[in-house]
């Protein structure tokens, strides 16, 4: 009996999704297609044997809790609407085969050099792959207590990840998670992105 629950207790090693194979870039599509390009790409994969190097599609989600009908109603919602994270080992074929995807309108990052999304992002946007204790994690924070000095309609710049050297304006501050909301101007449209204080500066 020991050793089974032994062998019960122990979790397998959690795996942060930055540590796959791979490297994790940021694809621009065309807003609303997002689940239909994920499809598309995932088929094109298959089709074309790139299995090996293209390896994973991912839609950051983050749940919203809205009031509908005098409830509150928790809801799942897109991070960055318009925007697919992709898992691939990036060389000329596989850059075609995602480039050429219906629906896609390119990686962010220079034209011929898509830039790869650092650990804190990738872990930001999906996950470390660890539960994290979420009472002792709000606990620290009102420790803490929030350090940013930000208002609604300030304009900032983006300091780091896929929208670096982006300016935009604050649309919303949320002290709890030391969070502010980002109207950037992507591609000629405006995009709200959801950004930690750490990652924004003053201009």
């Amino acid at each position: 009996l020991a050793e089974e629950d032994v062998l019960v207790e122990t979790p397998p090693p959690a795996i942060s999704p930055y540590d796959r194979p791979g490297k994790w870039y940021v694809l621009h599509t065309q807003s609303g297609y997002e689940n239909k390009v994920r499809q598309n790409i995932e088929a094109r994969t298959k089709s074309m044997g790139m299995e090996g190097r293209i390896h994973e599609i991912a839609i950051p989600m983050e749940e919203v809790t809205e009031i509908k009908g005098g409830r509150k109603v928790v809801s799942q919602k897109k991070m960055f609407p318009g925007y697919l994270l992709i898992r691939c080992t990036l060389d000329d074929d596989s850059w075609y085969v995602i480039r050429n995807t219906p629906g896609v309108t390119g990686f962010v990052g220079a034209a011929n050099k898509p830039q790869s999304l650092p650990r804190k992002d990738v872990e930001n946007f999906l996950g470390t792959g660890e539960e994290v204790d979420a009472e002792a994690a709000v606990a620290t924070k009102r420790t803490t207590g929030p350090i940013h000095g930000y208002e609604i309609n300030e304009t900032v710049r983006v300091k780091e990840g896929p929208f670096a050297d982006f300016s935009g304006e604050i649309v919303e501050i949320n002290e709890d998670q030391l969070k502010v909301k980002v109207l950037v101007n992507i591609f000629g449209r405006e995009t709200p992105v959801e950004l930690e204080f750490s990652q924004v500066a003053k201009l």
